[in-house]
């Protein structure tokens, strides 16, 4: 009798096992990692993080790139940075911060845009980078791209990126041609921060124009597809980045960042719709800003 029991016992355990792959089917499925799986940060966790702090907002002003040439790419670098070439730009505007927690969240909060957060279960580091004034990250290029839009903004050509963090001298890093190891947030050496820091804290990543954090903190999505050869087909005036493609470029290092990717010559390529904590942007608009959009419709 002892061991009938036992049998049915063990086979109730077996039923009970291989019913869980059921039960999960008839639940629905989880989504892939490139999806909401996991809740974005709650815009009130945001707020409580930014009031908790007392870190008052940096403002989202603009450096105003004048016309003229500057050197593009380098012969220090990879294939797709060359050839270096004299470009030349009309004046454009760029944010000399990358875009903040702070401004991201009111755009979200106003047009109902989806919030930025995790596109998976797997994020470790979000609960560390919400402050006000680090730049915003688990953003698309479309969703950058839609808060440049709602700012009276666009994002930046690869080429706007690049002069604006260079300069026009062609240097190799936003203060000059020599690599210093402790110049940007970069996870080359101990500088007080595992994850983003607040949007302007290394001086030292600053570009002759005064444009910050070009070097490191997060990588920067800009407008154009990404062509290995468009440096040299691209034209010396104004280039528009090509018509099209299958990635889109990113600029700049992340606080992740080391080895031979760090100067600001360096291209990255990315899909459109990924999202990462590593990867941010701003925001740029042609001639001098005259304002920010989203201001002007609400007065």
């Amino acid at each position: 009798m002892l061991e009938t029991k036992f049998k049915v016992a063990l086979l109730l355990i077996v039923l009970a096992f291989a019913a869980l792959p059921v039960m999960g089917i008839l639940r629905g499925t989880t989504t892939t990692p490139y999806e909401d799986a996991a809740p974005a940060p709650d815009e009130s966790d945001l707020s409580e993080h930014e009031s908790s702090s007392q870190e008052v907002p940096v403002h989202d002003d603009m450096v105003t790139i004048p016309a003229g040439p500057f050197l593009r790419g380098t012969t220090s670098g990879g294939f797709d940075e060359q050839p270096q070439r004299s470009i030349f730009l009309d004046t454009f505007s760029i944010d000399r911060y990358e875009v903040t927690n702070h401004h991201y969240q009111q755009f979200a909060a106003a047009t109902g845009h989806r919030k930025a957060g995790p596109p998976s279960r797997y994020a470790k580091s979000i609960g560390r980078m919400r402050g006000a004034n680090q730049p915003i990250i688990y953003v698309s290029w479309d969703d950058a791209a839609e808060y440049c839009r709602w700012k009276g903004k666009r994002l930046p050509t690869e080429a706007e990126w690049e002069k604006a963090m260079r300069g026009p001298d062609g240097r190799l890093w936003p203060w000059g041609d020599q690599e210093k190891p402790n110049g940007a947030n970069w996870a080359r050496v101990q500088d007080g921060y595992e994850v983003t820091a607040p949007v302007g804290t290394f001086q030292m990543d600053r570009s002759p124009f005064g444009v910050m954090d070009g070097a490191g903190n997060v990588m920067e999505w800009v407008a154009d597809w990404y062509q290995e050869a468009y440096y040299k087909e691209s034209p010396d005036k104004n280039p528009p980045g090509p018509e099209y493609g299958t990635y889109r470029v990113m600029r700049g290092g992340a606080y992740t960042t080391s080895g031979v990717d760090l100067r600001v010559t360096s291209r990255s390529k990315m899909v459109p719709d990924f999202r990462d904590e590593t990867i941010g942007f701003r925001c740029a608009a042609s001639g001098v800003f005259q304002g920010d959009l989203s201001t002007r419709e609400r007065t």
